[in-house]
């Protein structure tokens, strides 16, 4: 009991707090609270999107997560409570500030009986300590039951332990950037482009360049809540549209050298390795006129390898599983996949330039066997149930970007700065 009317007075302290100087942090903190009426895991959710986009109630209003009906009447509910206690008048006693959120929330009597702020700290002083309980038997994490992914494979052999959070543990991450929100409209936007032109022509340019202008700007409208600011914002959309112009001028020149046609966009890949589900989409599948050969095509608006030889030194050390995997799922959905093609789209005053892949070319169908069997040993491995420590990387740039590395305790020492003389 006295545990409950601490958290009960907690509440109505932050919710009177709240009432006061509306700080964005209290509303998380109430919204996260059992007193709120919103389930944990909602809640969190919720916490986490408000971060990026500042305005909880908002966010709340609009729908922006899908939740199961009783959820989403939960938050709801919380939201109408909070603006019901943020309109009470602004002259009212203590007292009745109290009344009005217990009334509102219809909290337990206990509260009442808090009529000091500092009644919360002396009933948190009169917790009692419980007996020590006897430590669970270690064992390994449960066996791995859900579908495998090659980025899940790429995040394993990049850093086991960073896997763990992710997949295992489901740890919440950063509540994303405006590089993640950039990738995802520049995405977006050449899907629909090609939705239009399967089949780029230079008699077809002047058109081209207008609707590929639009698409990015209806793209990049459609995530603007992924930019922190207008200004942000609008200086990711230039970036764009300039990368976008550069893009034109690689399909163009693609098309006199050698014709294609655009089969699919976000083509969904599937494959079953020794019994092991695997899922993926990919961004682009294109059909080369004179062969009839498959060109399977990635997007990557973020670093990636700079040659031909350097992105296959990486499928050789098991680094990378990507272009791999999609070639596997092609071929076993009756494909002759003839080239694997990374697209940069990172740098707008660069030029286009594909790492382009050519299967027994500078890729050997042997090395792409030599990965499938890997994908398949990694998966046997984290559906074994048996593994009991999840390594940390020995490479310390793998930490940088990491959004579990604050609560990664044995990530290697990061690099000292080098400092030209």
């Amino acid at each position: 009991m006295r545990a409950r009317s601490a958290v009960v007075g907690s509440f109505v302290e932050d919710a009177l707090s709240w009432y006061r100087t509306g700080a964005q942090a209290t509303l998380l903190r109430l919204l996260r609270s059992p007193c709120s009426g919103v389930p944990h895991d909602v809640a969190a959710a919720y916490a986490t999107l408000a971060r990026r986009t500042s305005d909880l109630l908002e966010q709340i209003d609009r729908g922006q997560l899908a939740l199961p009906s009783e959820d989403r009447d939960r938050v709801l509910a919380f939201a109408q409570r909070m603006r019901r206690i943020r309109s009470l008048p602004a002259d009212l006693q203590e007292r009745a500030l109290r009344d009005a959120v217990v009334q509102t929330f219809s909290l337990p009597s206990t509260a009442e009986e808090l009529p000091e702020a500092h009644a919360v700290d002396r009933e948190r002083a009169e917790f009692e300590l419980a007996d020590p309980l006897t430590p669970e038997p270690a064992s390994g994490v449960a066996a791995w039951q859900k579908h495998f992914s090659a980025s899940a494979l790429n995040t394993y052999a990049e850093c086991a332990r960073k896997w763990f959070f992710k997949y295992a543990c489901a740890a919440v991450e950063d509540p994303g950037s405006a590089a993640s929100a950039y990738g995802s409209a520049f995405h977006l936007a050449l899907e629909d482009f090609h939705g239009e032109f399967p089949r780029p022509a230079g008699a077809q340019e002047p058109l081209m360049r207008r609707r590929i202008r639009e698409y990015v700007t209806w793209a990049f409208e459609r995530n603007r809540d992924g930019f922190e600011t207008p200004v942000e914002f609008e200086l990711q959309v230039r970036r764009a549209q300039r990368t976008a112009a550069r893009y034109i001028d690689w399909l163009l020149a693609q098309e006199r050298e050698a014709p294609f046609e655009v089969l699919g966009r976000e083509v969904a890949a599937e494959l079953v390795l020794d019994g092991h589900p695997f899922v993926g989409y990919i961004d682009r599948l294109d059909r080369d006129e004179r062969s009839g050969g498959i060109g399977v095509v990635d997007y990557k608006t973020g670093s990636i390898a700079m040659t031909p030889a350097e992105y296959c030194n990486q499928v050789r050390r098991f680094r990378d599983f990507q272009l791999p995997f999609y070639y596997w799922a092609r071929t076993a959905a009756g494909d002759r996949v003839t080239r694997l093609l990374l697209i940069p789209l990172k740098d707008a005053l660069l030029d286009v330039r594909p790492i382009v892949l050519r299967v027994g070319a500078n890729i050997a169908v042997a090395e792409l066997e030599r990965s499938r069997s890997r994908m398949i040993e990694l998966s046997d491995e984290l559906a074994s149930g048996k593994i009991e420590t999840f390594k940390s990387t020995k490479d310390p740039s793998a930490c940088v970007f990491c959004a579990y590395a604050a609560a990664c305790t044995t990530k290697p020492p990061a690099e000292g700065q080098r400092f030209a003389s």
